[in-house]
């Protein structure tokens, strides 16, 4: 054993310091589902920031410094408190947010977000069929994004007003109808944030032909 770990430790350490930056500095994290459609696509490859908000002790979520605070319209990786994998949302209100959805249209502290219809369009679904959908841009304040409704399927269209407990985040994926988000799974504190993603990295249609999106490959999030 000793001869395998002194012949061996390059390597070692090498799978160390991998992990190390992986779990503490930058990581990346593949795109699976359509649930931040149309700002994420699946096969997307996003690259996340794990520095943006907190510095961890590597491989635990032990949180030893806090470098930033998570701001309205991050999209944010973040472990899931209802089955412990990870996801990616967008954050849509802070701690003391009082927040509500009335026929899918949010109001945040009693101010209701404006909507711009874009466009109608078919969306491809994961088992080959296809449905109808709506993009629009959801703008409140200064935070501004892109969102898609799908009109057929019209999940969880409202709730509250809630009050947004301390240290905690509501998550919702930018495909409202199509998204385990804090509308099922909680809010969500910052102990389980991961990081931020800023940028896709690669982008490929696995729901089509695989082929590479070039366009996308290094498309910046905001």
């Amino acid at each position: 054993m000793k001869r395998w770990l002194r012949e061996n430790r390059g390597f070692i350490v090498f799978i160390l310091l991998f992990g190390a930056f992986r779990t503490a500095i930058a990581d990346w994290n593949p795109i699976p589902s359509g649930s931040m459609r149309p700002s994420l696509l699946e096969g997307d490859v996003v690259f996340v920031n794990r520095l943006a908000y907190d510095l961890k002790l590597p491989l635990t979520d032990v949180i030893l410094a806090h470098l930033g605070e998570p701001r309205r319209g991050d999209i944010v990786t973040f472990t899931s408190p209802a089955d412990g994998k990870r996801l990616i949302k967008r954050l849509v209100a802070l701690p003391g947010d009082v927040v509500e959805m009335r026929d899918k249209q949010l109001l945040i502290n009693g101010v209701k977000a404006d909507y711009k219809m874009l466009d109608a369009a078919v969306e491809p679904m994961a088992d080959g069929a296809t449905l109808p959908v709506l993009h629009l841009t959801e703008r409140w304040g200064n935070d501004q994004r892109s969102i898609q409704w799908l009109p057929e399927l019209s999940r969880a269209s409202g709730f509250g007003p809630v009050v947004i407990p301390r240290d905690q985040f509501l998550m919702l994926g930018d495909n409202r109808d199509n998204s385990a988000d804090s509308r099922y799974i909680g809010f969500i504190p910052r102990q389980a944030l991961i990081g931020r993603a800023e940028r896709i990295l690669v982008s490929a249609a696995i729901l089509d032909d695989w082929m590479p999106r070039i366009a996308r490959f290094g498309k910046s999030l905001y």
